[in-house]
């Protein structure tokens, strides 16, 4: 249910007459400024008191400056405090409120994956979690992963090996020599026991270690009792394997499901510092820096970061805190409600884990000095490019575009946006490119400049005249933000094309920069390509490794370059995978990926012969002919 109050222009908003119509429920508050922008999003255990606590008592000055412009305010009660905080979070990632404190959304968290399969295998994984399985983690570190998969490796004999490798062997490999893998992929180990071993190596990764110890030992004196001693020595053996792994690092002299974090702030910029133990094993520590939006309390940082960095990972058994936050019931409650199970959240610890909570305090602060420091060298880099190009103001937001294509193939252009603090990664965009001469990188450039600022001269012509549809739309304003500078990786031709693109749609305001390589392609001997005045030539700048602003101009162009190639491969790899096989004529959507699930790829397929292509369901012998000699560039000897 979502309650409103729209009052006219001329009226202030009463937030004590608007508190007072609210529910006692749980749920979500909105508030709105004048223009209709988004000011701030919370979650309330109680949103009648919740709300109403803003008008009712003093108020830090940020906070009086934000409750001083709301205009309209909107509420959404939901069944429990769990709704409440996974509905904030999303609000929060999907609206980006002025007022709020933003965790930056990051992809690049590292998991371990049990995949579901006949013969699953456990493996490193970072992204989407697209790939059918059980995934444990997130881990603080890239290092934490792989010594935990070291670990699972040695102990449960598991396969790592990709699907492709794994369905075309014919002998064991050098894991199975040197005991890390148990050999599936040639029917070494029996399924039952592959199978066990997946289930006892998930018990231990769910950080049920006690249980796994239990059920071996009991196991291990049943073997004995049947004489089996080879068994039993292998259960004994892997029983000495778990306590030796539970005996290297402890809490407190049992194992622990624990999370000790601690926030250090500087001005309005903060750090908060993760320190994870899974089942007594200490992961290391990973440092965050939240976007404060202008927010000076390191209560109010934390809570919020906690808000939204649970309501996505699976939470601990215990959170320590270094400091108090705001509605730490209702996140406590929550956070319970998402994991199963209690959570705690202490603020007041003593013995070892006060040791930890001081560890993690001095971390924080030594990577937020770390981070204010590279900022510093941000920021100079920004000031010396603003002198070398003779801006009048620092750019905030700089736009570079690069293209990638093999001899014309699977063409891709890349945009990525750096603001004042370094890479925008959200908002990076790729395109592919098509209905061009294969190798044109003039025509791929046209084309990839036109969608970018083609939509963009668009949503702000339709802002300027208050177009409804635009202006009620998020795509809208977003879309109509321009770069105040904009870099063109090549020479003067693709400076050519940006500058004709901008004039095509009206976009004057942009100001582009060629960076042409030197002729050895050494970094630092780049020529800069300034744009002229009144239709003559610019200037061309060779400023030399040295400079502090061809230097942040390098590390945009790289960036650029490393997105455009990563999406070039990706667009190749799917074209050769793919392309081919939708060429053969009786092959459609659920044989192709028949034949590429079977055989774990292209590559598989190309290895196997023509009565093992016919093997593959729904694949008869004719059709498997003809999929070997198109695979293989000969003519089915059927053919004429």
């Amino acid at each position: 249910m979502t309650v409103g109050d729209d009052p006219t222009a001329d009226d202030a908003f009463d937030g004590r007459a608007y508190a007072r119509d609210l529910t006692t429920a749980p749920g979500v508050y909105r508030m709105y400024a004048a223009d209709g922008s988004l000011l701030y999003v919370g979650k309330a255990a109680a949103l009648k008191k919740r709300v109403a606590s803003y008008f009712t008592k003093a108020l830090p000055t940020r906070t009086a400056s934000m409750v001083a412009q709301i205009a309209r305010m909107d509420v959404t009660v939901t069944r429990t405090a769990t709704e409440a905080l996974l509905l904030e979070n999303q609000l929060i990632k999907s609206l980006h409120p002025r007022y709020n404190v933003l965790l930056r959304d990051d992809k690049s968290y590292p998991f371990v994956v049990l995949t579901r399969e006949s013969w699953p295998r456990i493996a490193f994984h970072r992204g989407a979690r697209s790939l059918p399985g059980r995934y444990f983690g997130p881990y603080p570190s890239v290092l934490a992963v792989r010594d935990t998969l070291n670990l699972m490796q040695k102990i449960f004999r598991l396969r790592s090996c990709e699907d492709s490798v794994f369905r075309n062997r014919s002998r064991p490999c050098l894991q199975y020599q040197i005991g890390r893998c148990s050999a599936p992929c040639v029917g070494l180990v029996q399924a039952r026991d592959y199978a066990d071993a997946v289930r006892q190596a998930t018990m231990l990764l769910d950080g049920r270690s006690d249980d796994l110890t239990t059920e071996l030992t009991t196991a291990m004196e049943s073997a004995s009792e049947r004489l089996d001693f080879e068994e039993a020595a292998r259960l004994r053996d892997l029983v000495a394997s778990i306590r030796k792994l539970q005996s290297r690092q402890y809490v407190d002299g049992s194992a622990a499901d624990l999370d000790v974090l601690a926030c250090a702030m500087r001005g309005a910029q903060a750090c908060v510092l993760l320190l994870m133990f899974r089942d007594g094993r200490n992961l290391g520590t990973r440092s965050f820096f939240p976007k404060t939006n202008g927010e000076d309390s390191a209560e109010e940082v934390l809570g919020a970061f906690v808000s939204q960095y649970y309501a996505e990972q699976t939470p601990p058994r215990e959170i320590v805190l270094d400091r108090e936050i705001p509605e730490r019931e209702l996140i406590e409650e929550a956070l319970g409600a998402t994991a199963g199970r209690k959570v705690q959240i202490k603020t007041s610890v003593r013995g070892e884990r006060a040791g930890y909570l001081d560890l993690v305090r001095r971390n924080a602060e030594q990577s937020l000095a770390a981070e204010v420091g590279s900022n510093a060298a941000q920021r100079a880099r920004a000031e010396a490019l603003r002198e070398l190009l003779g801006l009048d103001e620092v750019p905030q937001r700089i736009e570079c575009f690069d293209i990638s294509h093999t001899m014309g193939e699977a063409t891709v252009a890349s945009c990525v946006v750096f603001d004042a603090d370094g890479p925008v990664r959200g908002q990076y965009r790729r395109y592919n490119i098509d209905g061009i001469e294969p190798g044109d990188d003039y025509a791929a450039m046209r084309q990839a400049l036109e969608r970018r600022f083609r939509k963009a001269a668009e949503a702000i012509e339709a802002l300027a005249g208050s177009d409804p549809a635009a202006s009620g739309n998020e795509a809208g304003p977003a879309r109509a933000v321009l770069p105040d500078l904009l870099l063109i990786d090549g020479g003067a031709g693709q400076v050519a094309q940006a500058n004709a693109v901008l004039a095509d749609v009206g976009l004057v305001d942009v100001h582009v920069v060629g960076v042409a390589k030197g002729e050895a392609r050494r970094p630092g001997d780049e020529t800069l390509l300034l744009p002229g005045v009144d239709g003559k030539p610019g200037r061309e700048l060779h400023p030399g490794a040295g400079s502090l602003g061809l230097q942040l101009i390098q590390q945009v162009r790289d960036e650029a370059h490393r997105f455009a190639i990563t999406g070039h491969r990706g667009r190749r790899q799917k074209a050769r995978n793919v392309s081919r096989l939708e060429d053969i004529p009786g092959i459609g959507p659920r044989r192709r990926a028949n034949l590429l699930r079977h055989f774990g790829g292209l590559g598989g397929l190309k290895a196997a012969g023509i009565e093992e292509i016919a093997r593959v369901e729904g694949i008869n012998a004719a059709l498997a002919e003809r999929i070997y000699a198109t695979l293989h560039g000969i003519e089915p000897q059927g053919s004429p």
